[in-house]
């Protein structure tokens, strides 16, 4: 379906009106008038776009205001932001690759983590032999922090069992969590204390909870500054001053986004029937499921949810995003037809689960 508008909570289309639950606007942000002007206040200060390279001679000081701000709520040493998280993600694979003997990554990580020899972390159910040979001592592991089909951190849990003479790299992309989980939305990077990981490494794009085109890495100060070092950051324009200018100014907004955020979650949570065809927990906004049936179902009572062919999912990807900014009306509405087929279907079975 192609529209004219941003897909807000609501658009239309050939004089229709559709409820939308897709995308990844978590926060609601994107067309939030506050945000949006403090956006415009920016772009007024900063100009439309700055090309320059972060090693130039002029250094602008809002990159380092926003990146200590960013470091300071993830944990970590250092940051530093790029233009998208995808070019955050190669950036971080690159220098993992001139500082480990292998690499490694989890089933359905993200293309934005998977380098051309990165090695599967898991042969038939077990960790891969090469993470126990004698030989290779420095590892690079990725994965995502909410994997592709998923509504809860990954399990990190495996990776105690490779022996500790390893170093271990561990780098998270933060991606879908960042702006959205921690008890300030700061992701969930620190809630993994595993003692045979010798360095814990996080991009992040800024363009789903955060509502602002850009990404970062996150991790120690010796590691950030390699990535200065890389002729593709340096070649680079930086992320968009007046971007990275919304986002300090607009760390009350966010809070209260969070906060509406958990209040739709915790009111879907209370009136949804329990359904073994949903993915869902009240601490994460998306509602996964399979069913053509029910995509059907959506569709016909004019509510879109996102589905598409996704390039780490067996098949097509059909989730409904639940934003800060949809109504009490609107989640009325998704609710009463997710209900209406679960008492259409309570007689099967499926091997999706409901988490609560």
């Amino acid at each position: 379906m192609q529209v004219s508008e941003i897909p807000n909570r609501v658009f239309h289309k050939d004089g229709e009106e559709f409820l939308y639950f897709g995308g990844t606007n978590y926060l609601g942000v994107t067309t939030l008038p506050q945000f949006q002007n403090m956006l415009l206040a920016s772009f007024q200060k900063w100009g439309t776009s700055y090309g320059s390279s972060r090693s130039a001679n002029i250094q602008l000081e809002v990159y380092k205001t926003a990146e200590d701000l960013l470091a300071q709520q993830i944990g970590t040493e250092a940051v530093v932001t790029v233009s998208s998280g995808m070019l955050a993600g190669k950036l971080a694979l690159e220098q993992l690759q001139h500082t480990t003997d292998l690499l490694f990554h989890f089933p359905n990580t993200h293309p934005a983590l998977m380098h051309p020899f990165s090695l599967p972390l898991i042969q038939n159910g077990k960790l891969n032999p090469f993470l126990l040979d004698p030989t290779v001592s420095r590892i690079g592991i990725v994965a995502d922090a909410i994997p592709s089909l998923e509504v809860t951190p990954i399990d990190l849990s495996i990776l105690k069992d490779i022996p500790s003479s390893k170093i271990i790299t561990l780098l998270l992309d933060e991606s879908h969590s960042f702006g959205l989980l921690g008890d300030q939305g700061q992701g969930v990077l620190n809630q993994y204390h595993l003692s045979n990981i010798h360095q814990k490494i996080v991009i992040a794009s800024l363009g789903k909870a955060i509502g602002l085109t850009g990404g970062f890495i996150a991790g120690d100060s010796h590691f950030i500054d390699e990535i200065k070092k890389q002729q593709n950051f340096i070649g680079a324009s930086g992320m968009n001053p007046a971007f990275l200018e919304t986002f300090v100014n607009a760390q009350k907004v966010y809070q209260m986004q969070r906060q509406q955020l958990k209040d739709n979650l915790n009111y879907v949570a209370e009136h949804l029937l329990p359904d073994t065809a949903l993915t869902f927990t009240k601490d994460y906004p998306v509602i996964y499921f399979d069913q053509d049936e029910l995509l059907q179902l959506l569709l016909e009572n004019n509510i879109i949810p996102t589905s598409f062919p996704y390039p780490t999912a067996s098949g097509k990807l059909s989730r409904i995003v639940i934003s800060a900014h949809h109504t009490k009306t609107d989640l009325d509405k998704m609710i009463q037809q997710l209900n209406i087929y679960t008492q259409m279907n309570s007689g099967f079975e499926s091997d999706i689960r409901f988490v609560l």
